[in-house]
């Protein structure tokens, strides 16, 4: 089975885009106290743009939408920290978008969870 370029470079791209942010932003920014991790990096095929999902834990909602925002206008700063690690000739643009795919697997296993405990009364 062989990997493509993309495909490749879509997972080193979530690995360190996750260093940037877990260590040289986190520095700059104490205030991102929640657990941020990358999910997934979808590289274009040009390499002029890629989507970077990000899933971010925290029990405040407002923190959690702050430090969203936060990691959105440092889309710079993280791209110039990976024109520095990376050796390809063009880093992409880096638009971040918001990954709730765990939020709404846990409403879903609470719906579950409350259809099994209505069936059993």
């Amino acid at each position: 089975m062989k990997i493509s370029r993309g495909e490749r470079l879509s997972g080193e791209f979530q690995k360190e885009i996750s260093s940037v942010i877990s260590t040289k932003l986190r520095n700059n920014y104490p205030e991102l106290s929640a657990i941020i991790s990358v999910t997934e990096a979808d590289v274009a095929p040009d390499l002029k743009s890629a989507k970077i999902f990000i899933s971010i834990f925290d029990t405040d909602k407002e923190k959690s939408k702050n430090s969203f925002e936060i990691i959105k206008q440092n889309a710079g700063f993280i791209r110039r920290e990976l024109a520095k690690v990376m050796r390809i000739r063009t880093v992409p643009e880096l638009r971040f978008q918001l990954d709730q795919s765990m939020e709404y697997g846990a409403k879903i296993d609470r719906i579950l969870g409350g259809l099994v405990d209505d069936n059993d009364e």
